[in-house]
């Protein structure tokens, strides 16, 4: 078991920036990949960004590369999204995510936990 606890959400202007982390605990050893993924009201889950426990493997959905970077901290087993100039189509509900099966995951099906979201809103 995996548990993930998202923070650092919130609301922010367009052009603003926030930066979320998720924190994991219990079988962290097992961790391939950390990913986030969003949802906005009305639309399906999507990719975000993702990482690799080890080595340095990163990868990004289009619509952010260039604003968000995610990054690790094995010694706290925590992943964060940096996300600057933010959009109002940024809007959603952000979900870290854990596969402790693959590296390079990126598909919603592909991870094992989730956390309980973290709500980010971009006020235009």
């Amino acid at each position: 078991q995996v548990q993930l606890v998202e923070s650092g959400g919130g609301l922010v202007q367009a052009g603003g920036s926030l930066k979320l982390s998720c924190a994991a605990s219990g079988r962290t050893f097992s961790i391939h990949t950390m990913g986030w993924f969003r949802q906005a009201p009305g639309k399906e889950r999507e990719f975000v960004a993702a990482i690799n426990w080890v080595g340095y493997s990163i990868r990004y959905a289009d619509s952010v590369k260039g604003r968000f970077t995610i990054s690790r901290d094995n010694a706290k087993n925590t992943v964060y999204l940096q996300m600057n100039s933010l959009k109002p189509e940024d809007t959603a509900v952000y979900y870290c995510a854990a596969d402790l099966r693959r590296y390079n995951s990126y598909r919603s099906d592909q991870f094992d936990y989730w956390g309980q979201g973290t709500q980010v809103t971009v006020s235009s």
